[in-house]
């Protein structure tokens, strides 16, 4: 296959970004898109040029490191996949691929199609701990969870932490990722003891790094490669009025 990029380039932080062309000449089909950058950086490089950088790690779908906007779209227009799982058959001869970093205030640029996404480790830093015994693995039926609850908080579970929601709701919301690792603990019984600390702290820090609210347009539900609900949202705003009544009231 033989593409046009258009990509994002950008030396440093606080340099001015550009879009410049490549060609990408002879990709494989079977490729992946990250291949296919692997492919076209080995001939920038060959090139005496600097290569396009991009963050990537397990190449699985599994890190969430592969924060690439093609075509406009978090990770693509495929649902419920990451960048490095877009393959080369999605397109077709000749076409023109836009390739951009995740766009958002609280992520900002590092260099190129990198951003640094840190904010997200500090939200679930505030968050703190479950106080729960250490050591050898519980009996697995000590605690007694209902499995729609078990379900539920599998699913919150699944996040992990790429940014996509982020980037594609025109506010840089991050509701959906804040409400999906806040119901994976607040949904079992473990994870009640610190709930409203938990909340509180959570979406205070949320607010703290810059992020935009929320304005149910669903967004974020869309482009989640692990096709997290938008109902998490809902618990979150939930859980946070209770608490922050509670607090109130102590």
């Amino acid at each position: 296959m033989n593409l046009t990029l258009k990509v994002w380039r950008q030396s440093s932080p606080n340099a001015t970004g550009r879009i410049e062309t490549y060609e990408a000449r002879d990709i494989p089909s079977e490729a992946s898109f990250l291949e296919m950058l692997d492919i076209v950086n080995t001939g920038i490089i060959e090139a005496g040029n600097d290569p396009i950088h991009f963050d990537h790690d397990c190449r699985e779908g599994i890190c969430g490191s592969c924060s690439l906007a093609i075509n406009g779209v978090p990770h693509s227009k495929e649902s419920g996949i990451t960048t490095c799982q877009v393959h080369m058959r999605k397109f077709r001869e000749g076409d023109t691929i836009w390739i951009e970093p995740f766009r958002a205030r609280a992520f900002p640029v590092i260099k190129d199609l990198m951003v640094d996404r840190s904010a997200f480790d500090r939200i679930i830093a505030a968050g703190g701990y479950i106080d729960v015994r250490t050591g050898s693995a519980p009996e697995a039926n000590a605690i007694a969870i209902g499995k729609e609850d078990a379900d539920d908080a599998f699913d919150a579970a699944t996040c992990i932490g790429c940014g996509a929601c982020v980037a594609a709701c025109k506010n840089a919301s991050a509701m959906l990722f804040v409400g999906a690792k806040a119901s994976h603990l607040n949904t079992l019984p473990q994870g009640h003891a610190e709930k409203d600390r938990r909340v509180l702290a959570m979406v205070r820090q949320m607010d703290t790094e810059g992020f935009g609210n929320c304005t149910n347009q669903y967004e974020c539900e869309a482009v989640c490669p692990k096709e997290i609900s938008a109902d998490v949202i809902a618990k979150l705003n939930r859980d946070y009025a209770a608490a922050s009544v509670r607090e109130v009231v102590e």
